[in-house]
């Protein structure tokens, strides 16, 4: 299914664009990432959030309030879906949907996927007797409304001139503007064998990697703040990028 509707463009290069990879409910190491910015880049500085807000981590009700209100407040910040945000708002529905991408034994809410922990930062408790109508049902009454509009808004990718934002990827050979829903939220090893050029820089996160790695063709910056790891601000100027740490900017090359 193309969504090509929901893909942004914006030819400006002028100004530096910072991308903030996965956060999975990590509120303190958002605001920690969100003042490394200002502090490089002063309190307009344009971000692209790369997806994955919800699971595993201990706030995602917190991320998400973190971001509403930072939109709410006229921010220069652009929201990029990730499949476990897909996966929330599925499970949001009158009647909840089943992520097909998932192996048959997984679901949304199992430990392994971080569902659990996301409805337990909005006070929704269960245990495996409990039926997931039920848990449906506390759901839909604790997960505040301007939530699910946020989810319901996010973008399937952001494009520069030089640059295209996604969460998971592109399918190799295919216009970016014709990419698929599907693959621009999960794919992972058709995108990431390829290292030919792609028509712009991918920037992207989804896979979690020891660290950022710029490849020449892509940067991923999922550097595991679902698994509690740092999470990881890059600052693009056309193509040239760096990580932003708290001694300020390392540049990111291509691996050799």
């Amino acid at each position: 299914m193309v969504r090509a509707f929901c893909i942004q463009k914006d030819r400006s290069v002028t100004q530096p664009i910072y991308a903030i990879g996965d956060i999975h409910g990590q509120l303190t190491e958002l605001e920690h990432a969100l003042a490394r910015i200002e502090a490089d880049g002063g309190a307009d500085a344009r971000i692209v959030f790369l997806g994955d807000y919800t699971d595993r981590g201990p706030d995602s009700r917190g991320v998400i309030d973190r971001l509403v209100d930072g939109q709410a407040q006229g921010r220069n910040w652009s929201f990029i879906m990730g499949n476990h945000d897909r996966m929330f708002s599925w499970f949001m529905e009158d009647y909840p949907r089943h992520e097909a991408y998932l192996p048959t034994e997984l679901y949304w809410l199992h430990a392994r996927l971080g569902g659990d922990t996301t409805l337990a930062s909005y006070g929704v408790e269960f245990d495996g007797r409990t039926r997931m109508l039920d848990v449906h049902r506390m759901a839909l009454a604790a997960v505040p409304d301007t939530h699910l509009a946020f989810l319901r808004s996010l973008s399937l990718s952001i494009q520069t001139e030089d640059l295209f934002f996604v969460h998971a990827g592109i399918r190799p050979g295919v216009p970016l503007d014709d990419q698929d829903e599907e693959d621009l939220i999960w794919i992972r090893k058709e995108f990431h064998e390829v290292t030919a050029p792609h028509p712009k820089l991918i920037v992207h996160g989804h896979t979690p990697v020891e660290q950022a790695t710029h490849y020449g063709n892509r940067v991923n910056l999922d550097s595991g703040a679902g698994y509690g790891k740092p999470l990881t601000v890059a600052v693009f100027e056309g193509q040239n990028c760096w990580l932003l740490t708290d001694q300020g900017r390392v540049q990111l090359a291509p691996a050799p």
